[in-house]
This record gives C-alpha cells, structure tokens and sequence, in this order.
C-alpha cells in the first residue's frame, strides 16, 4: 500500500514530488530539517525507493549506518530528487516504491 505522509499543510502550492532510493548496502536515515514547521525522517532499507514531499529550499539529508551509529553521508537538495526531472523514469515505471 502506498500513502504520503507529512505532506505540507494547505497543499502548499510550492511543494513538488521527490524521488530517492537507498542504493548502498546499508541501513540509511534521510531527513529533512531545514523547513520550520514541517520535519521528515525515514528509515530506508537497502534497495528501497522512497516518494515524497518538498518545498524548493528543502534539502535531505542522508544518515548511512555504520555499526551502532550513522554517519551523514551526503545532504542533497530536494529540487535535485523531484519526479518532474527529465531525466528520471515515470513513477510507474518504478517497482517496490513507498509514498512517504
């Protein structure tokens, strides 16, 4: 089953979709922090593809684990992710895919 979570409140009209997927062998955290009022975390499993929701400035943040900590490994900015780029595949295309 696909659902969205923490979409912005009021169908924020900047808001667009974004792509990500965890293609390390590891156990990642992405976040999303730098937008007040709204905070997104997820766990995302190895081969695992996430959709969701940002505004322009949003940057995410990706936490690798390693043993029994994590190390943030990249911060991308959401613009980058979003599902209107030409180069990514249409969302139908993409199998195993989790609306957050």
């Amino acid at each position: 089953m696909s659902e969205l979570f923490n979409s912005f409140p009021g169908n924020c009209p900047e808001s667009f979709l974004c792509y990500y997927s965890n293609q390390s062998g590891r156990i990642q955290i992405i976040r999303i922090t730098n937008i007040p009022s709204f905070y997104l975390e997820r766990v995302v499993f190895p081969g695992q593809r996430l959709v969701f929701e940002a505004v322009e400035k949003a940057k995410l943040e990706v936490h690798t684990s390693d043993k029994i900590t994590t190390i943030i490994t990249d911060v991308i900015p959401c613009e980058q992710l979003s599902c209107n780029n030409n180069n990514r595949k249409s969302l139908a295309e993409v199998p195993c895919l989790t609306m957050v």
